[in-house]
């Protein structure tokens, strides 16, 4: 497998973002300190790789100066910027025209899911949400006293989609919110247009609240394309909070910035009626300079990125596809994240817990997704090919041996 690998992706593992596995293990993160040290970790949502040059040299102006003061940016408040990076690059990917003054930077995009559920909906209210689903986005809605109505994302033999149709009218008639995550985690979709006014179509007819996340839409692989639904019309955008954040796709989960956009004025005045702005604090001033720096300089790093998130996909999908046929998956369309159906697998209790105690592998637990889906595990395909290529090999000699 690792002379395949080699010839797979020659050219790649000279662009020089890939960390060597003592120097991730050397790192204070979840990630690599989560588990014992012979345990290989393919969970969190974070990528194995440094982080663009431009965001390093941000920060460490920053620190080299001693700027910890309350900061402005060219003579305005920080939010300025945050909001004018983003504003610039939704134009510039996807032709999508966000007022600035709509745009509210956050600390936390979890903080951001939270926020309009309890700001559009009260109490025993419906919130449909796609299953299986990221699990901050389901104890969002229990937490705060919700009921989740569950939109089912179903396997169709090619990918994972979802139909209108299975939801209950009566449960729609509790409905106040629709959560959309797309691209989806942890399927790795990216819905087309026509399912997106699908949605579209529905919300309107409900009188719903959409609360978008597309925080992995920077991560999309050739042929699919990132929509966002704020820009399918005025009508959808005025019902629409969407929600992005640079963390994700340039791996800067720990500097705690994000944005909140909102489709309309009178959107946002009725967000602010239940949830005062400063209940929400601001992001720290290394997080916005990092922000702004991948926003506005940071793309050829993420190309680059890319380049090495499609070779490695391939990887997984190749390796997958030939040695372990009954392991079930769909390429993903965008994310580096594979959603793996193991229920063909003999193996007791969770995929989780089968894979870390016999292959030494940290996955996602698939029923943290969905209480459902104890078979399944999501693997976290983000990082340097040699660490990926004994992930699969573990995962493969794991498989094999309860055969």
């Amino acid at each position: 497998m690792k002379q395949a690998t080699n010839k797979l992706v020659a050219g790649v593992e000279t662009i020089g973002f890939e960390l060597n596995r003592a120097a991730l293990q050397a790192r204070r993160n979840t990630k690599w300190n989560q588990y014992e040290p012979d345990v290989l970790p393919a969970f969190v949502a974070e990528m194995d790789f440094a982080v663009a040059a431009p965001i390093q040299v941000a920060i460490e102006r920053t620190v080299r100066d001693g700027d910890y003061g309350y900061p402005l940016r060219d003579g305005k408040r920080v939010e300025a910027a945050i909001a004018s990076a983003f504003v610039t690059r939704m134009k510039a990917l996807y032709d999508w025209d966000v007022s600035p003054e709509l745009v509210m930077p956050i600390a936390d995009l979890v903080q951001g899911t939270f926020a309009p559920i309890v700001a559009f909906s009260d109490p025993g209210d419906g919130v449909i949400l796609q299953t299986p689903n990221y699990p901050p986005f389901r104890e969002a809605i229990t937490t705060t006293e919700r009921q989740l109505i569950p939109l089912a994302m179903r396997d169709d033999g090619t990918r994972h989609v979802f139909d209108l149709g299975e939801l209950a009218l009566a449960a729609c008639k509790t409905a106040r919110i629709f959560v959309l995550c797309n691209p989806q985690n942890p399927t790795g979709r990216v819905f087309r247009r026509d399912e997106l006014l699908a949605i579209a179509r529905f919300v309107i007819e409900h009188d719903l609240i959409v609360i978008s996340d597309e925080i992995h839409s920077d991560l999309v692989y050739g042929g699919h394309r990132h929509i966002p639904f704020a820009s399918l019309g005025a009508d959808v955008a005025a019902r629409t909070i969407t929600l992005n954040s640079a963390t994700k796709s340039f791996n800067i989960p720990g500097l705690r910035c994000a944005v909140l956009a909102f489709g309309s004025d009178e959107l946002r005045a009725r967000f602010h009626k239940r949830i005062p702005s400063r209940l929400l604090g601001g992001c720290n001033i290394i997080g916005v300079d990092a922000t702004v720096a991948a926003w506005t300089e940071s793309q050829p790093w993420l190309d680059a990125v890319m380049a090495h998130l499609t070779k490695a996909r391939e990887l997984v999908t190749q390796v997958l596809r030939a040695e372990v046929p009954d392991v079930h998956f769909h390429v993903p369309e965008a994310t580096y994240l594979a959603w793996l159906d193991c229920s063909q697998i003999k193996q007791p209790g969770s995929a989780f817990q089968f894979f870390l105690d016999q292959a030494r592998i940290g996955f996602s637990a698939g029923e943290t997704f969905d209480p459902a889906c104890e078979k399944f595990v999501r693997l976290n395909f983000a990082t340097s090919i040699p660490i990926l290529e004994e992930i699969l090999d573990r995962f493969v000699r794991a498989i094999k041996q309860t055969a």
